[in-house]
């Protein structure tokens, strides 16, 4: 795949950020719920990225509170249609701090925002210290963006209050091919010791960077590749080991890390469905997004390195990013043909009943969904 980017000047940012600074869906939210459960949706809209915000109802339905514009642009990497950064985690929610962070691909910063219930500050453009970020991670005061473009790199911040400050010699390049494809994620381990970085079919990796007490990355990751597995999304299962969405043979595939930062695999299985490309977990249950078909694999954690198949359920076209409540009862999945999010109740099997489709204005394959 191509990786030329169609983004907008940045003159039209101002114009846009303005807009919406003085719209009326903006002025209405600053005026919104302080205690409410809400949604945020990224649009990564080209023409000037937003964060809708959708107040939760006692049964799972949304209903939309307010528009944020993050000050930024949205960007589109050549080639995709329903999901335009191919990347999981570019809205990340620091539950501990209350900031949300967001990706903006097009103009190569991210934007610190304080959570208010269903309120955004914004309080932070920082540049990514690359060229188009897709994916960020928090832990503790730690906070790591992942650009694709240009070989792909990662950038380490220090947060301090509710805005974060880039140190430059923690950048670290991934050395990917430009021509063949982006990396899909960065995360922390849940010991947040160590930085994640899944490359997709440039490369087939898992990269794992060693984090010192200063919070500084390795100066180079273990890299642990399989070839044909196109692993695009990870998350981490109880016992801290990791399960990986892999775009390849459209599969599900747990591994352990070793000390040394190397990856084993334990398992894989088949999802039997086309693009399965990113994953989410809420209690035992793993739900991965397979944008080629249209739906949601659901699987639970047996706890000793393995997943058990539930089944699937269907979605609008162009299934992508996912985000489950934090009280684990309900999963909203964003689809990217259309710019929807369905919503599901998860149910005490793990199986989903869809109980809502709301769409967000302008994010037609946009990317980058969170759920408080």
């Amino acid at each position: 795949m191509k990786t030329t980017v169609r983004v907008l000047s940045l003159a039209g940012v101002a114009v846009t950020a303005a807009a919406a600074l003085t719209s009326p869906a903006f002025a209405s939210a600053r005026s919104g719920n302080e205690f409410a459960h809400p949604v945020f949706v990224q649009t990564d809209n080209p023409q000037g990225n937003t964060v809708v915000a959708y107040d939760r109802s006692p049964d799972g339905s949304l209903t939309r509170a307010g528009a944020f514009a993050t000050g930024g642009l949205g960007g589109v990497l050549d080639g995709t249609v329903v999901d335009h950064l191919a990347s999981q985690g570019s809205l990340t929610y620091d539950r501990r701090h209350g900031l949300l962070y967001a990706v903006n691909a097009g103009s190569d910063t991210i934007t610190v925002f304080a959570v208010h219930g269903d309120r955004l500050t914004r309080t932070q453009v920082v540049s990514s210290g690359g060229r188009f970020p897709v994916s960020v991670a928090a832990h503790g005061d730690l906070v790591y963006v992942l650009n694709a473009l240009d070989g792909g790199s990662i950038q380490g911040y220090r947060r301090v209050g509710d805005r974060v400050v880039r140190v430059p010699s923690w950048n670290r390049g991934l050395g990917l091919d430009p021509a063949a494809g982006t990396p899909g994620q960065v995360g922390f381990t849940p010991g947040g010791d160590r930085v994640v970085v899944v490359t997709k079919g440039n490369g087939d990796a898992i990269k794992v960077f060693g984090v010192n007490l200063l919070g500084a990355p390795s100066a180079k990751p273990v890299t642990t590749t399989e070839n044909g597995t196109a692993p695009f999304a990870f998350t981490f299962d109880d016992g801290g080991r990791m399960v990986v969405a892999q775009a390849g043979p459209n599969a599900v595939a747990t591994y352990t890390l070793g000390r040394t930062g190397n990856a084993t695999r334990i398992q894989q299985l088949l999802t039997g469905q086309a693009a399965t490309c990113w994953i989410v977990k809420t209690g035992p249950w793993l739900y991965v997004s397979n944008a080629g078909s249209g739906t949601l694999s659901g699987y639970r954690d047996t706890g000793t390195g393995s997943v058990k198949a539930l089944g699937t359920t269907a979605t609008d076209a162009g299934t992508v990013d996912a985000a489950a409540s934090s009280d684990g009862r309900y999963l909203y999945a964003q689809t990217g043909k259309d710019g929807n999010v369905n919503a599901f109740r998860v149910n005490s099997g793990g199986s989903l009943t869809r109980i809502d489709t709301v769409t967000v204005p302008g994010a037609i394959g946009g990317e980058g969904i969170v759920a408080l």
